[in-house]
């Protein structure tokens, strides 16, 4: 057994084709990823310097109403929260919000209002803050209609807690959203492990090599070649994804948190599931080797696209359309996974990822143990 697993290692790690795309092309892709979006470092998701948000204030009020007190609350945000620049004129404003040097305008009036013209964090929190205002002016109003002697207790509530804007996520951390093309990457390497998996497969395989032939007439059983082959591919695969991941880490400094333990485990599942993937998919029918790659490529692509590597949105449009779809995409999950491990701290929903990757990699393995057991050779 160790004689095989000695060999099966030195012949893994010899094959530069198979281990380049396995280790080498994630590393240079991450490289481009910190090139094109600049160094964005601990700002991804460690702690950071909140930046205001430039917007414009225009006043609509011709005299001095209860509209003012709208002015008098974005003035009390400008500078913490708010950016608001010098501009009075609505003309220049909209230039200003069209060639995105602001990401707003809001509008002091009777009834306040807020003009965007996209969708995003910035603007998120805009209209945050005109519907904080609008609700907390409507509560005042009716308790001076009903209950008039409070209403001087629920204004100093309010002062109370009028810090009730703090620069941190769910998981205590903010987050640049480019930082999920990086988990995205991660996720797609650990699917890398595939073409490893493909090309040990073809090593079984008395029709695709003449290693196969060799070795369809040990008195090993394929399963227990392929096992073996297996625990090999999960180790050398498991060493490359943690070299991607120190490289991100440290080399590129985007922050993937400090649970080392939970950061083992899912690249230990992640290379698992990639592996598995590629014993499957090289274990179906008789397709020629290079047929089988192209699967392969295929699929890895296909669910590293849909887990936002290509479109750092993809995994929310799929999740808002078909959200299936993110939870049968190992990639998704994988990305997923180190989602909860770097920002959002959620438990529950890492341990649901990680069960999902246990099972389909059961699942896979299954298919591609049956696989190998209706293979029959009329001569070799």
């Amino acid at each position: 057994m160790w004689h095989l697993i000695k060999y099966r290692f030195l012949q893994i790690t010899r094959n530069r084709p198979m281990m380049f795309w396995a280790l080498a092309f994630p590393m240079i892709l991450g490289t481009l990823f910190y090139i094109s979006f600049g160094n964005i470092g601990i700002s991804a998701t460690g702690d950071s310097d909140w930046d205001p948000v430039p917007v414009a204030v225009i006043n609509k009020l011709e005299t001095k109403s209860s509209g003012t007190f709208f002015a008098d609350f974005l003035d009390a945000m400008n500078g913490s929260v708010l950016d608001i620049q010098d501009v009075t004129n609505e003309k220049d404003a909209k230039k200003k919000l069209e060639n995105d040097e602001i990401f707003g305008i809001y509008y002091v009036k009777e009834t306040p209002s807020l003009t965007i013209t996209k969708n995003g964090v910035n603007q998120s929190i805009l209209t945050s803050l005109l519907n904080t205002y609008n609700q907390n002016a409507y509560l005042f109003k009716e308790i001076a209609r009903t209950h008039p002697e409070r209403l001087t207790d629920a204004v100093a509530s309010l002062q109370t807690n009028g810090s009730f804007i703090t620069e941190k996520s769910v998981g205590g951390k903010t987050l640049n959203p480019t930082v999920l093309y990086f988990f995205a990457l991660i996720a797609y390497a650990c699917m890398s492990g595939a073409y490893l998996s493909i090309e040990a497969v073809r090593d079984t395989q008395a029709n695709l090599s003449p290693l196969g032939a060799r070795r369809s007439i040990t008195p090993y059983r394929k399963q227990f070649l392929i096992f073996i082959d297996m625990l090999v591919l999960i180790f050398i695969h498991f060493i490359n994804v943690m070299i991607l991941t120190f490289y991100v880490n440290y080399i590129l400094n985007i922050d993937l948190g400090n649970n080392y333990l939970a950061i083992l485990a899912t690249n230990f599942m992640g290379s698992l599931i990639g592996i598995c993937l590629g014993l499957m998919i090289g274990c179906i029918g008789k397709l020629t080797f290079s047929a089988k790659i192209g699967i392969c490529t295929s699929t890895t692509l296909l669910t590293g696209f849909l887990s936002g590597l290509m479109f750092g949105n993809m995994k929310d449009v799929i999740e808002q359309n078909a959200p299936i779809l993110n939870r049968i995409n190992p990639a998704a999950v994988l990305s997923d996974a180190y989602y909860c491990i770097s920002v959002y701290n959620d438990t529950l929903r890492y341990q649901r990822c990680m069960i999902t990757l246990l099972i389909m990699s059961i699942l896979f393995l299954g298919i591609a143990f049956l696989g190998v057991r209706r293979e029959r050779y009329d001569s070799i």
